[in-house]
């Protein structure tokens, strides 16, 4: 039986002769993967560096091609900013061994550069670059979605706490303060009844930053609803220094929302956008742009402003719960609204740069 099989296993090799590789096309095909690949020898000479690997350092590749690790450092056309993040991977790589490295450019995007080498690659060095920009976003969106569950588990066990005390601290004030108005001092008691109110107002957000209730939903005209939060804020954005426009849509767009959590983060957008032109102070006439558009079955509401826009820092932490900018803010209103567009079924996101404004756009399903 063995010598069956011993005499059978060279007539299949025979019958299946070896294919010679064509190395053109799998050169061609590593310069056309969506992952940037560059390729230095042992003496540290740049052998090989691809299409996409190419347009992320923004240089020509006739340039880069021959170049050793310290030339492309000189290279004029190359930004500060892309050879301080490539010093720092060299100097982690061959100091501490290290083959993973995750960063941020310059334009927000995150990404995964592996360092293969060793007896395997015959002393060569090859870096690989991946764009997880997506895989970050969604990594994100679930720690966000932890950070609110967990959120309502804290306010649920802490709310009755507080509450209860305040509500009785508010009665005794009430019943005193015919004492103290005898006393001329009504304005203690006028006082104390204000904060406990605030106080009473920031556990409300509290509550519903973790749990905002079910919608009710009706449907509505979305031009009708900001036609609505235009009349509430215009006076309050003339008394600081920017204007409120709208560009209503040319055909009605319908949708079914809770008319008042759908108003309430609007206003909290626009509000935030006259805080942002505040800032400013008087180097330019604030403006506020709020229109609509369609997006296969979803309406865009979009919110522009020309304030101080945000820094990436703050973008990645903007819908956190308790983050804020503000001197008095608690941090709520943009994780409330966050979660309020999820419960409709859409989606809030936001653009900005520092110096050039920001931009908000809420996706809601039409009707």
């Amino acid at each position: 039986m063995i010598s069956e099989i011993q005499d059978t296993v060279p007539q299949l090799t025979n019958g299946f002769p070896p294919v010679p590789l064509d190395n053109n096309k799998y050169e061609n095909v590593l310069e056309h993967l969506d992952s940037g690949i560059m390729l230095f020898d042992s003496n540290g000479v740049l052998t090989f560096i691809n299409v996409q690997m190419a347009k992320l350092l923004e240089l020509p590749r006739s340039l880069l091609n021959g170049c050793t690790l310290m030339q492309m450092m000189h290279l004029p056309q190359m930004s500060r900013f892309k050879k301080k993040k490539i010093l720092r991977i060299y100097r982690e790589t061959i100091f501490h061994r290290k083959r993973y490295h995750e960063l941020i450019d310059e334009y927000g995007r995150h990404w995964l550069v592996t360092v293969t080498y060793g007896d395997q690659m015959d002393g060569d060095f090859l870096f690989s670059v991946k764009d997880v920009s997506d895989y970050k976003q969604i990594e994100q969106t679930a720690y966000q979605n932890d950070k609110l569950a967990m959120l309502g588990r804290i306010s649920a066990s802490i709310a009755h706490e507080i509450r209860n005390p305040l509500t009785a601290i508010r009665g005794f004030i009430q019943l005193l303060r015919p004492h103290l108005l005898q006393l001329g001092k009504d304005e203690y008691a006028r006082i104390i009844l204000t904060e406990i109110d605030r106080a009473n107002d920031i556990i409300y957000e509290f509550l519903n930053s973790s749990k905002p209730s079910a919608p009710q939903k009706t449907i509505m005209s979305v031009d009708s609803l900001l036609k609505e939060v235009v009349l509430l804020t215009e006076s309050e954005g003339l008394m600081k220094g920017c204007e409120i426009t709208l560009d209503e849509a040319e055909l009605p767009l319908n949708v079914s929302i809770d008319v008042k959590q759908i108003k309430q983060v609007i206003l909290n957008m626009v509000k935030n956008a006259m805080d942002a032109i505040e800032d400013v102070g008087e180097e330019h006439p604030g403006l506020i742009r709020i229109s609509t558009s369609t997006e296969n079955k979803f309406v865009q509401i979009s919110i522009v402003d020309n304030g101080h826009g945000m820094d990436h820092n703050t973008l990645v932490r903007l819908f956190d719960p308790f983050f804020t900018t503000k001197e008095s803010g608690t941090g709520l209103g943009l994780s409330v609204s966050y979660r309020i567009i999820k419960n409709h079924g859409g989606t809030i996101s936001v653009d900005s740069k520092k110096g050039e404004g920001t931009q908000f756009k809420i996706m809601l399903p039409l009707v």
